[in-house]
């Protein structure tokens, strides 16, 4: 099991720190509803990445992920479709960042968060983690990670459990700071929500370039 969380990590720390949602959370802790849209829109997300994956896994058990104790062939050639699609979404990302003097513009759907009910925060929470194309092929290539080793429902859920936690850091520690450091908090906020509004496309750009090359590598030794 643990070389099965070894093989998550990479795909749980790619979700953690996607720069939108973290902005998204941010957003909402500057409203008047902070204190019940914030956890509304954390407990969504989580929902989002545990649900999603749990259903990934369970189309990925009867298709045989593990045959005899080794991954199937098709675990594999799915990671290479995975990782070219990741290495063409880090290009598309880098050519998109802007540059020195770019204006960042957030999307339009946030400026209507400040009237968002805990309801609405849920369900955008659900929606940035599994709806977001982006974390999506994440989801999915942990999700044929972990179906590839052909463990027990329990330690598979074990597994699952700890990539959700680990894949929510980021938008569950804004509303940790928010509730731990009150007015201080505000400050801190604001910096990380700039920082990562304006490093979106550069830290995605990166991140799926890493996990591309990973998928693309494994994929051909596998298939080799």
């Amino acid at each position: 099991m643990g070389e099965a969380i070894g093989q998550l990590l990479p795909f749980a720390v790619g979700v953690a720190v996607s720069p939108m949602p973290i902005v998204a959370v941010v957003l909402m802790l500057v409203t008047p509803q902070a204190r019940s849209n914030g956890p509304a829109f954390l407990l969504g997300w989580i929902a989002g990445v545990g649900v999603g994956g749990a259903i990934l896994l369970a189309i990925a058990g009867p298709a045989n992920a593990n045959d005899n104790g080794a991954p199937a062939d098709w675990t594999y050639w799915l990671k290479l479709l995975l990782g070219l699609a990741l290495l063409l979404l880090a290009a598309r990302q880098w050519r998109g960042r802007p540059h020195e003097g770019d204006e960042v513009a957030t999307p339009k759907w946030m400026g209507a968060l400040d009237n968002f009910t805990p309801v609405k925060a849920g369900i955008a929470g659900v929606a940035l983690s599994v709806a977001n194309p982006k974390n999506l092929l994440l989801i999915l290539g942990g999700a044929a990670a972990l179906a590839q080793f052909g463990l027990s429902g329990g330690d598979e859920t074990v597994c699952w459990i700890v990539f959700t936690v680990i894949a929510s850091i980021g938008v569950g520690a804004p509303v940790v700071i928010y509730f731990a450091m009150g007015e201080r908090a505000a400050a801190i906020l604001d910096e990380l929500k700039t920082w990562m509004a304006r490093n979106n496309a550069a830290v995605m750009a990166v991140l799926c370039l890493i996990i591309g090359v990973k998928l693309v590598g494994d994929a051909i030794t596998g298939l080799s």
